[in-house]
């Protein structure tokens, strides 16, 4: 007997009965950029349709944001003074602070994540204190801490530290645990690789670093196993959700640790991965909106639970336009 593995692919209803992988509108978190200015709305050249947003006007993204059913947003802010050690990161009147404020006010519904780093906060636009031309580990973890703890008493839903320090979940949950924060969650951006793929984002949150690389710090893309034990790390010291970062170079990755891990799994589909699908798409080389979903489909299939893409509101609208087709 031969089996035609064609029957399952004849039409549409046939097709999404037997279908292994489901995009939905829940699976996305939307990154959302807040200049510590007034009235801007910038969008960056690099990344066409993502703006920069003063406080006075992100509700201009918030609206839509949660008309079209997208649950969750993370903040990166772009303060007016940087210094050394991006002491503006745990000013309780900083600009993250108060978007924090401003949108569990004003938008209870939406779940606010927040980034925990100092690359948009520092004047040398490297991850942390600097000693001798390199981000010093352990001086970087005393800010880390104060960074947090303004966050959360800010009201922040959950805490993702994106520097790659060693000991940073551990310290961060101790931070938040001892002043009464145990109920806030931290999504560990637990395997980053040191990618040339962030280079839109840098121009988007003005933290290029101002002289070498991040690779002392940010994982050696050729590294498999070492994936692992950085997750498994983050596991252990008190993270409740794994990420991956970026997600299309790295699908193995978040295989890997959808295999080995029983814990939500999350994939961030980075500024360089969404600038290529633009660019071809503006050029007219490639169906955009097809292009896109196929990729966030390859994410989710991939292993992720969670997608942070800047594509959330398109993908959203294609969604919703596929359910009502």
């Amino acid at each position: 007997m031969s089996i035609r593995l064609r029957d399952n692919r004849k039409t549409e209803a046939i097709r999404s009965s037997v279908r292994e992988t489901e995009l939905n509108v829940s699976d996305f978190i939307y990154p959302l950029f807040i200049e510590e200015a007034d009235d801007v709305k910038k969008e960056i050249v690099s990344m066409p349709g993502i703006f920069r947003y003063s406080l006075n006007r992100i509700n201009e993204e918030l609206d839509e944001v949660v008309a079209l059913g997208i649950n969750a947003v993370i903040l990166f802010g772009i303060p007016l003074k940087k210094d050394a050690e991006g002491s503006e990161s745990w000013n309780d009147n900083g600009i993250i602070q108060k978007a924090i404020r401003y949108i569990k006010t004003n938008y209870p519904s939406l779940k606010v994540i927040a980034d925990v780093c100092f690359c948009e906060y520092t004047d040398h636009g490297h991850c942390g204190v600097l000693c001798d031309n390199d981000v010093d580990n352990d001086l970087t973890l005393i800010n880390l801490r104060k960074q947090t703890l303004a966050q959360a008493k800010a009201g922040v839903d959950m805490v993702a530290p994106s520097g790659m320090m060693d000991f940073a979940v551990r310290e961060m949950r101790d931070e938040l645990d001892k002043n009464g924060f145990e109920h806030i969650p931290i999504m560990g951006y637990s395997v980053k690789y040191c990618s040339s793929y962030y280079g839109p984002f840098r121009d988007a949150a003005d933290s290029a670093p101002s002289f070498g690389d991040r690779r002392t710090y940010q994982m050696d893309p050729a590294n498999r196993n070492e994936a692992l034990k950085e997750a498994q790390t983050d596991l252990d010291e008190g993270a409740e959700i794994l990420m991956v970062k970026p997600a299309l170079s790295y699908l193995d990755i978040i295989r890997d640790l959808k295999n080995n891990f029983d814990t939500p799994i999350a994939a961030y589909n980075v500024s360089g991965e969404y600038s290529m699908i633009k660019a071809a798409g503006n050029n007219g080389w490639i169906d955009e909106q097809k292009v896109m979903l196929e990729t966030l489909l390859s994410i989710k299939r991939a292993g992720a639970d969670i997608i942070i893409t800047y594509h959330a509101k398109e993908a959203a609208k294609q969604l919703k336009k596929e359910i009502r087709e």
